[in-house]
């Protein structure tokens, strides 16, 4: 078994499922398909070593303490120095899947730029209201506080990342 550490305390979302790996004939037959990180592991990229063999592996997701709430909305998102991009989400919802794993990828590209988040309308329905988000996905980007962006519905990465390139740029 491997173990793979980093200094930093951000909290990721990483699942085995995120680092499947494709079976290689020079890799031995008793070698695991999916590797497994420890929920505080964190880097941009990282290289799996084993004996004869090592994996470089593209982090997917860097989105720390992902899930904020009424109670942390303010400190995360309106006080941020940094610029944060909120996924407005709903459990039960197909689109926003896909939704989620675009931003997973687009939060690693971004990562010490932009902090990524996600707040789910059942249960912060407070949140949703004050913007008035009425179906989900949406995606809304702020900086110093200031809502700036709004993505409606699902889209490809590239509206996401035209969005944020502004809010950045702005």
């Amino acid at each position: 078994m491997a173990s793979v550490s980093s200094s930093s305390s951000s909290s990721s979302c990483f699942t085995s499922a995120h680092f499947a790996i494709p079976r290689v004939s020079s890799f031995p037959s008793h070698t695991p398909n999916k590797l497994s990180f420890p929920s505080h592991f964190y880097a941009k990229n990282a290289t799996f070593k084993a004996p004869n063999r090592s994996l470089s592996l593209k982090v997917l997701c860097v989105r720390e303490s992902r899930v904020v709430t009424k109670d942390s909305w303010e400190k995360s998102i309106l006080n941020s120095d940094t610029p944060v991009l909120v996924e407005f989400y709903a459990s039960w919802c197909g689109p926003c899947r896909m939704v989620h794993r675009v931003i997973d990828e687009i939060a690693g590209e971004y990562a010490g730029r932009l902090r990524c988040f996600m707040v789910n309308t059942d249960t912060d329905l407070t949140i949703a209201e004050d913007y008035e988000i009425k179906a989900v996905p949406v995606v809304l980007l702020f900086k110093n506080g200031e809502k700036r962006e709004t993505v409606v519905g699902t889209m490809p990465k590239e509206f996401y990342i035209a969005a944020i390139e502004r809010v950045l740029k702005s």
